[in-house]
């Protein structure tokens, strides 16, 4: 039996912050529809699961196209991490899984080819999990006894000639299912792809995260279609 390689995409009911955001409207569709639909492009992807505990979420999902695992209430809540999400999915099939795609909702803007390209490379190295970063060009630091002290840079010195800082932006991840099921996302030798666009800045929390998607989408997808 071939090992399949499959997208996972970890959809809640409950958020906070921004109520019912993964089934709010994006450019005509659910915000959860467009990792659905990214996934859909790329034949490598298998199968595209979405896992959740809202009803809403699951109908969403099966319309598009999507499998859907139900999430017990005990690994739905706000302080659970995504890794037991995942690993649930993987013990609710049958199949054979080697590599598994994370795609979160509320990273809905991703580069068209970015998932092919990541593919490719984390299929060649040594690596067990694959991860995608964006550069940092802010000048940090820390506040502590009310004072303020330089993280990366020291004071006068010019934002271009700041050390290389990078973070964690979102916008996919890939890891195979051995380390998954051992609770773990990133490993210590995670590959991480630099990826410097302007969607790496969108990750959808509130109303104005969702805003400014929203300008995106009409600026550059609309546009370009």
């Amino acid at each position: 039996m071939k090992s399949k390689t499959i997208a996972i995409i970890p959809a809640r009911g409950n958020s906070k912050r921004l109520p019912g955001k993964n089934t709010k409207f994006l450019g005509g569709i659910p915000l959860l529809v467009h990792s659905i639909k990214y996934a859909q492009k790329f034949s490598f992807i298998d199968d595209i699961y979405v896992t959740t505990d809202n009803l809403e979420v699951k109908n969403v999902a099966l319309q598009f196209g999507a499998k859907v695992i139900d999430r017990p209430t005990e690994i739905s809540g706000d302080f659970e991490p995504t890794v037991s999400a995942l690993k649930h999915v993987l013990e609710s099939i049958s199949d054979e899984v080697e590599n598994v795609v994370l795609l979160q909702p509320t990273n809905p803007l991703r580069p068209e080819n970015l998932l092919e390209e990541a593919f490719q490379l984390f299929s060649k190295s040594n690596s067990d999990s694959l991860f995608t970063v964006s550069r940092n060009h802010d000048k940090l630091g820390k506040i502590i006894n009310d004072k303020f002290e330089p993280f990366n840079y020291t004071i006068g010195q010019r934002s271009q000639d700041l050390e290389p800082l990078f973070f964690e932006n979102g916008l996919l991840y890939i890891s195979k299912a051995n380390l998954i099921k051992n609770d773990v996302i990133i490993s210590d030798n995670a590959f991480p792809l630099e990826v410097n666009h302007i969607f790496a800045k969108v990750d959808i929390d509130t109303q104005e995260d969702f805003d400014y998607a929203e300008y995106l989408y009409n600026k550059i997808i609309n546009h370009n279609s």
